[in-house]
């Protein structure tokens, strides 16, 4: 019945909450909602980062975790999201706003999409919802993949539906590019049935994790693309980063750190080129990154679709050099942030996720089958009440 209610009301207000494959922290989102499907319409409220504390980042992102680990770090995960959406609510209060609900996505630890030649598939994210509910009193939408994976497809990228709901427009062709942990590319046509969502590939994932491997972790991230924006790119290096099986596939295709987790992608390569200085090895990782955003571009995108905005979010959008070089790359297509749009780079995805668990309370379908490969259109996402 209170489901009902929420479902029932002219106007919610969400707190939606990601972790992003990154591990920097959480990204919260206080949005009002209207309406739903075709009808809705949203309004960001407030927005913050949460940062990790560095002993949660190193345990979120060690490549191998018992079963122990991962149920310990399911809990504190859902402490720290929930100590989030308890911050975001007293924002919400500020601005005269009674929260309806909380959508989450949570970390995940591990993911095997449908592949053609491997039919073992699972996805599993921490951050329990339950503790979020509990500590918040509200209810608490996650788990957004499974569904869409129950129905054949890849799980994501979810947020493909959310992109189309903020950025379609009957009078052009956008598309967005997340320069997240994983680099992702959605096309954004007028029509949602014609949606193109896909990884291209690693992102700020394998950056940070080349700074935090190469300095020995005195350092997080490259700044700004500082280093990368100095160094020279080693030409075997780089090609040996793009001679990856996953580049070659066609979409429907996601992927995560099962594939481009810094230690399986990058520790063994890094450590066989120690005569090069850090400044080129940086520029050698950043440059592979956005030469598979670039070759994907080309190959899925550039052939079936004349986009006429390509609209960057994500925290790879602070990294200079890998701004430019995508701007090199793709450099017949005006080229914009989201912040341009009134919508800050780091919120998109947890907008994006409020706007997903307001579908999930209306019995809305939210996933994109055309992008997904899922075999039908179904209502993602799994409600714990308050």
């Amino acid at each position: 019945m209170i489901f009902q209610g929420i479902s029932k009301k002219p106007t919610r207000y969400a707190i939606g909450l990601t972790c992003g494959t990154s591990a920097r922290g959480v990204d919260a989102a206080l949005v009002r909602i209207k309406g739903s499907g075709g009808g809705l319409h949203i309004k960001l409220m407030k927005s913050r980062h949460f940062p990790y504390s560095s002993g949660l980042r190193t345990r979120l992102i060690v490549a191998r975790k018992d079963v122990r680990e991962v149920c310990l770090l399911n809990f504190e995960l859902g402490e720290f999201l929930a100590d989030a959406a308890q911050e975001m609510s007293r924002l919400a209060q500020t601005e005269l706003c009674e929260v309806d609900f909380v959508a989450s996505t949570g970390f995940t630890v591990a993911h095997n999409p449908p592949r053609g030649y491997d039919q073992a598939i699972g996805s599993m994210q921490v951050g329990e919802p339950a503790i979020i509910a509990q500590r918040t009193q509200l209810p608490v939408v996650s788990n957004f993949q499974a569904r869409d994976m129950a129905a054949g497809g890849q799980g994501g990228p979810i947020f493909a539906y959310s992109d189309h709901v903020l950025f379609a427009r009957e009078d052009r062709l956008a598309a967005r590019l997340h320069l997240g942990g994983i680099s992702t590319i959605t096309v954004i046509p007028p029509k949602f049935e014609e949606m193109v969502s896909f990884d291209a590939g690693p992102g700020t994932l394998v950056i940070d994790g080349a700074a935090r491997m190469l300095t020995s972790g005195n350092q997080e991230m490259d700044e700004d693309g500082a280093a990368a924006t100095k160094g020279v790119v080693v030409d075997e290096f780089l090609e040996f980063l793009l001679d990856h099986p996953y580049f070659a596939k066609v979409p429907p295709k996601t992927t995560g750190r099962d594939e481009f987790g810094p230690e399986i992608y990058l520790r063994d390569a890094l450590a066989g080129r120690k005569n090069h200085s850090y400044e080129d090895l940086m520029a050698t990782v950043t440059s592979a990154v956005s030469y598979c955003i670039v070759r994907a571009y080309n190959r899925f995108v550039k052939p079936q679709f004349k986009v006429s905005r390509l609209i960057l979010s994500g925290g790879g959008v602070n990294n200079k050099a890998l701004v430019q070089r995508v701007r090199n790359g793709i450099s017949d297509v005006t080229i914009r942030t989201s912040d341009e749009y009134g919508l800050p780079h780091a919120s998109l995805d947890p907008i994006g996720a409020a706007i997903l668990g307001n579908e999930t309370f209306c019995g809305r379908a939210s996933n994109a089958p055309h992008a997904t490969g899922a075999q039908a259109a179904v209502v993602m996402g799994k409600i714990t009440p308050a």
